[in-house]
């Protein structure tokens, strides 16, 4: 393996334990500091981390691609310590919000790892790169909740101490054994005004008209797959009656199926039939097996049902980053990745919402057929975008 990419991959796993550490604990912390409304307090608080997202991943994603991808990505872990160690001594909803709000300014390590995977894999290895970022990415939340619950055991505040160790000690393996990614020939040279200009760093995305269906097509997919995850422990105590703990060995199965595909799998079908392939039969494996999900009559069936919805969202995410990707100059990598991790916190936004909304308006099955409508366009898009003719991908590197 590339050491570069071995790096990165590293950084993403330490980054992502940490993470998986606090999330689920984030409610806890909002309680101990909260007379009342602690769940409406929590739920506020990812909604303000994922708005600024949605205004920091661009303009992040850009300065890398003047300045960089270290000074950035150790910048924003950084950021990410400095949240963890102030949530750790936090004695107040105040310093609760600041600690949230700063990590959303700063939490952009994702979209400057894929952008840094771009640099550093060529037109026939960056789909792979970006599959196994997943599978680390997966790793570390998997991981996370489980050290987390321990270590809360003997202090609700430890957990976020040793997160922001773990941030700390990983901004310090960056600075001194990361090497940088993206040499000076290769960085952008417009205006540092424009760097900070959101209009110009997202809108300018959907403006290139070789990426605007694909995008389109990971949009969709990504919002047929965002409402999922709040949404299931519901919809499987309403129809057949599960209890938590129940969920929670489902969601660990939906894990181990997602690094199978993303760490195995993916690598051997990549390099058989390649991204143009696998996009459409992912997004088809994505249509049918929300379908099932919301159709099977029995328990043990969701097993089945959710390793095909995981097979397609395993092959179909990093094929059609890889491809967009490949169709952007090496200058404006970070603010191609900032622009997808914003879509992806439109969707984080909109997704549970809708999700909710029709499960509790129309039925508890309603989220998952809604999810494979959402596919099929997708679907659809891909494939015409697709056929409109082969772009000459490697022509940029």
């Amino acid at each position: 393996m590339n050491p570069s990419l071995l790096f990165i991959l590293i950084a993403v796993f330490v980054d992502m334990l940490g993470y998986g550490i606090m999330l689920p604990l984030l409610p806890f912390y909002v309680q101990a500091h909260a007379s009342a409304g602690g769940a409406a307090i929590a739920g506020g608080l990812m909604s303000m981390y994922a708005s600024i997202q949605l205004v920091s991943g661009p303009v992040l994603g850009a300065l890398s691609d003047r300045y960089g991808r270290k000074p950035i990505l150790l910048l924003c872990l950084l950021g990410t310590a400095f949240a963890y160690l102030l949530l750790g001594l936090a004695d107040s909803l105040f310093l609760i919000f600041l600690a949230v709000f700063i990590d959303g300014l700063t939490g952009s390590n994702l979209t400057l790892a894929h952008a840094y995977i771009a640099d550093t894999t060529t037109a026939e290895t960056r789909a792979r790169g970006l599959s196994l970022a997943g599978v680390v990415f997966g790793l570390g939340i998997m991981s996370g909740p489980a050290l987390g619950g321990l270590l809360s055991g003997f202090h609700l505040s430890l957990p976020a101490l040793i997160a922001a160790s773990l941030a700390f000690g990983n901004t310090i393996f960056g600075f001194f054994v990361m090497p940088e990614s993206l040499p000076p020939e290769r960085r952008e040279s417009k205006p540092l005004s424009h760097m900070f200009s959101w209009r110009r760093q997202f809108t300018g995305i959907f403006r290139q008209q070789n990426i605007q269906k694909f995008l389109v097509a990971l949009f969709l997919l990504n919002l047929a797959f965002a409402g999922l995850q709040t949404n299931f422990p519901l919809y499987s105590n309403a129809r057949f009656g599960w209890s938590p703990s129940q969920n929670s060995y489902f969601y660990l199965y939906v894990g181990l199926c997602g690094v199978f595909i993303q760490g195995y799998l993916f690598g051997k079908l990549q390099a058989r039939f390649g991204e143009r392939t696998l996009i459409p039969a992912g997004l088809s494996f994505m249509v049918f097996g929300l379908a099932a999900m919301a159709s099977v009559p029995n328990a043990w069936m969701l097993f089945p049902a959710v390793a095909v919805v995981a097979l397609g969202t395993g092959i179909s995410i990093p094929s059609l980053t890889a491809l967009v990707s490949l169709r952007v100059p090496d200058s404006e990598q970070g603010r191609l990745m900032g622009g997808m991790q914003t879509l992806l916190a439109f969707t984080n936004i909109f997704g549970p919402t809708l999700a909710g909304i029709s499960f509790e308006v129309i039925a508890v099955s309603a989220p998952y057929w809604m999810g494979s409508l959402f596919a099929v366009v997708a679907l659809g898009v891909a494939v015409m975008s697709l056929r409109g003719g082969r772009q000459p991908d490697e022509a940029i590197l």
